[in-house]
């Protein structure tokens, strides 16, 4: 059976948490819909969580999801699905904290990679995105425990300027001649249908990126590096944590 390319809404919209959704395929426990606002996983932010409501009112829970070589969408059930699921109008529901919750941290990672490498020559070895905190490595030659201190200012800086981000796509041609969109020398940001996409923080950083992000950097709440471990010669391991942001 032929199955069209899922279409990404995330990729369009961050904040789209819910969405309308026809299922094109079931596989065993994975189901395969027309469009979704699930976020696949990957640039070390976790698959999406949520649920399926399907018209008898019944919840089908889904534990995750990740995208295949033909660019399917397959969302991991909980449980078989029934085959006449096909073809159905469903609605597909987010867990919405957690989505923002990794939103929170995407945004304000591409703030401190920013910084690490335009200020430090700080090159991104490593990144995982938690709902609770998230550990990203850098290639710092010469870490010193004051740098910690500095990037905490830095960051919280940027943050409090609030700087709107925006994305869109860039042919690959003009990728390739953009050094300035990469921040990892080894993982490749994908490129679909000969395009990037690119997240800008407005006037301050712009970057490829397939993930989602918040509106606004304000938007994040107060940065902190509340541990760092050497994970080789040159490679520094920095633990971050969000508190709350503040009430707009």
């Amino acid at each position: 059976m032929q199955i069209s390319p899922t279409i990404r809404l995330y990729l369009k919209d961050d904040h789209c948490f819910e969405s309308a959704a026809t299922v094109a395929a079931v596989k065993d426990n994975l189901i395969a819909f027309d469009q979704t606002c699930f976020y696949p996983g990957g640039g070390g932010q976790p698959a999406d969580e949520g649920s399926v409501q399907i018209s008898s009112g019944e919840r089908i829970e889904i534990e995750s999801a990740f995208v295949d070589r033909n660019e399917i969408v397959w969302h991991t059930s909980s449980i078989f699905p029934a085959l006449s699921l096909m073809g159905q109008s469903v609605q597909l529901l987010l867990n919405k904290e957690k989505r923002l919750a990794h939103m929170r941290y995407h945004t304000v990672l591409h703030v401190l990679n920013t910084i690490t490498l335009r200020d430090y020559g700080g090159w991104i070895t490593g990144v995982q995105i938690k709902a609770e905190y998230s550990r990203i490595d850098f290639n710092l030659g010469n870490f010193s425990p004051s740098l910690t201190s500095e990037l905490e200012t830095k960051v919280n800086r940027v943050l409090r300027e609030n700087h709107p981000l925006k994305s869109y796509t860039i042919a690959e041609e003009e990728f390739r001649q953009r050094a300035d969109l990469l921040r990892t020398l080894e993982a490749k940001p994908p490129i679909a249908h000969g395009a990037v996409r690119v997240v800008e923080i407005v006037g301050f950083d712009a970057q490829a990126c397939g993930g989602t992000h918040m509106h606004n950097t304000n938007e994040t709440g107060s940065f902190s590096i509340f541990r760092t471990d050497n994970k080789g010669k040159n490679n520094k391991r920095l633990y971050v944590r969000l508190e709350a942001a503040a009430p707009a």
